[in-house]
């Protein structure tokens, strides 16, 4: 696991072991980066269900200004940190160690990009954004990672999905303002 592009580029990832882990792979975090290329660089991004942090830093990498990074877990906590140590992008970086809902409940934050790779087939992607649309900007774009299959909601508040994109069993759904949908389809 590297780092795609940007400031830290090409810098190795620690990730961490086991049956629970399964980190974004390159392809898949290239196609993520691409569907996202042109809005990246000055964002406020959340990496929600962080892991090892590694949407968050190539995030971090391509530009973006700042980003939240939020997993319970102190392993996924742990490693995060050392992966913004690694890659020099602490400074940008503030590691949130607690339960996706209660970050969700209690940030007072905007941001212009949510990244969002819960575990598979257990629909916290699902669960969380209710709860994550009221904390976007206005032009803010939500990206998540599931498995191809895994439900997930048309419509969340004012967010509709703009368009899903499958490789192999992975899917990404990119939800958008539907006003924002509204638009481009009459532009």
């Amino acid at each position: 696991m590297r780092v795609i592009t940007g400031t830290a580029r090409g810098r190795k990832l620690a990730a961490l072991e086991g049956v629970e882990v399964r980190p974004t792979t390159d392809m898949v975090k290239e196609a993520m980066f691409s569907i996202l290329q042109f809005e990246v660089e000055g964002a406020n991004v959340l990496d929600l269900f962080a892991g090892s942090g590694q949407l968050g830093i190539e995030a971090l990498s391509r530009g973006a200004r700042a980003c939240v990074f939020v997993d319970s877990s102190r392993d996924s906590q742990n490693i995060t940190r050392q992966n913004l140590q690694h890659t020099g992008l602490s400074s940008a970086a503030r590691v949130a160690a607690m339960d996706y809902a209660a970050f969700l409940r209690s940030t007072k934050d905007t941001f212009d990009i949510a990244l969002l790779d819960p575990p598979y087939e257990k629909g916290l992607a699902a669960d969380a954004l209710p709860l994550l649309v009221g904390k976007m900007s206005p032009g803010g774009a939500i990206l998540c990672e599931t498995r191809k299959g895994e439900p997930m909601p048309e419509r969340v508040g004012e967010f509709a999905i703009h368009r899903t994109y499958r490789y192999g069993k992975i899917a990404l759904t990119l939800y958008r303002r539907a006003e924002e949908e509204r638009e481009e389809a009459e532009g």
